[in-house]
């Protein structure tokens, strides 16, 4: 590996972790919009393509299977190659899964456009580990606040990737969306330049590894398993209403650029908080952050069964990305702070295997919900897992005041 990206494994440096934070944050701002381009276009497409309606939104399923897959392969690559290494191999298949995604649209080809997606997840699964790799030389005290930082990014990739699809959406005609992949491809290219600036620990060393503790241990944590349960619900529950949220609104009669614009409102409510979310946890505490967080979920739920108006939508969408963004980097500073450096890739790797394996499974059933049920139905889904999410917070909170008093 080259100087710039090798440091100590085990080397503690906030103003490195800064450092590295601002570019995975520049990394995010560009890579997000992978994920913004495959939600707000595939569920159209798939409407189009798709030989029964209820598989209009399987585009988004499968990208959330690439994602689920991804996420052991690429922990065994940072571990194996180095962490920049596998962030720079999943940027090369988002570029490609792009170029899939743009020739499916042109052939028309469904079966073509899920393998794309497929792609578009795995890249997913690289850019997801962001926040994790700007903790690996940040103390536990700045890890809220370097997670922040790359979250943070996501304010531009709500800007850039909406702006994309609006603004290509239509100049490759009669092929709606085909230019809409090759900007896809362009960006995630740019995400990769970026990358090679990162200054991050080397591999692991065998020794190093066999030291760590088993995962059977780790995940006995009740603040371990608290994080990851918060984790899986508050991603799934998000995915499913925000797969669903594009196609409601094309059915409600609202344009292709108000959903859109919809998307956008809900990528900016996921990150603009970014920029403060990790100074409220050092100031009042990750559980309480968390609170919050399933807090907003629940009360744009509500919002979401009210009324089908644009104002609806996009209010309820708002909440729903920042009521995510207080219980997710909550959840991810718990369990940055769980694990030891030797430990980071397969406890990290197992976080989110479990986060986007549910959230696969719920995607896929965001498609049915929607047709059969409705979009009443989507957001009624949302209030049993955010409850028993509260009820765990509760009981943690309670036990670590026991242990205090």
């Amino acid at each position: 590996m080259s100087a710039i990206a090798e440091t100590s494994p085990h080397l503690v440096d906030d103003r490195l972790a800064k450092r590295n934070a601002i570019v995975l944050a520049v990394g995010q701002a560009l890579a997000g919009g992978n994920n913004t381009v495959v939600v707000a276009t595939t569920g159209i497409i798939g409407s189009m393509l798709a030989p029964d309606k209820s598989l209009a939104t399987l585009p988004i399923s499968v990208m959330m299977c690439g994602l689920w897959f991804g996420t052991l392969p690429m922990g065994l690559m940072a571990r194996t190659l180095g962490r920049r290494t596998a962030l720079q191999i999943g940027t090369m298949v988002g570029a490609l899964a792009g170029l899939v995604c743009c020739v499916a649209v042109l052939q028309g080809s469904f079966a073509l456009l899920l393998v794309g997606t497929f792609g578009c997840g795995f890249y997913a699964a690289g850019h997801m580990t962001y926040r994790f790799a700007a903790t690996d030389t940040a103390s536990d005290a700045y890890k809220p606040i370097a997670i922040s930082y790359v979250l943070a990014g996501g304010v531009l990739a709500g800007i850039i990737g909406p702006s994309v699809v609006i603004f290509t959406k239509d100049i490759w005609q009669p092929y709606l969306f085909a230019a809409t992949f090759i900007a896809q491809s362009v960006l995630a290219v740019m995400a990769g330049l970026v990358l090679s600036r990162l200054k991050l620990p080397p591999p692991l060393t065998r020794e190093e590894i066999d030291r760590g503790r088993p995962l059977s241990e780790i995940v006995r944590n009740r603040q371990f398993v608290v994080a990851v349960f918060v984790g899986v619900s508050t991603y799934t529950l998000m995915n499913l209403v925000m797969t669903s949220a594009p196609l409601a609104m094309v059915g409600c009669g609202h344009s292709v650029t108000d959903a859109t614009l919809g998307v956008q409102w809900h990528v900016l409510g996921m990150y603009a908080p970014s920029f403060f979310t990790g100074s409220l946890i050092v100031r009042y505490g990750v559980n309480r952050v968390v609170a919050l967080g399933l807090a907003l979920l629940f009360v744009s739920a509500v919002v979401g069964m009210a009324g089908l108006s644009v104002s609806h939508f996009w209010i309820s969408q708002t909440l729903l990305g920042v009521g995510w963004n207080f219980a997710f980097i909550g959840a991810t500073t718990i369990v940055a702070r769980s694990h030891r450096p030797e430990e980071r890739n397969k406890v990290q790797s197992l976080n989110d295997f479990l986060i986007f394996g549910t959230m696969t499974i719920g995607s896929f059933a965001s498609g049915w919900i929607l047709a059969t049920l409705g979009w009443v139905a989507v957001n009624a889904v949302m209030f049993p897992p955010i409850l028993a999410a509260s009820a765990l917070l509760i009981w943690l909170m309670l036990r670590e005041r026991k242990q205090l008093a």
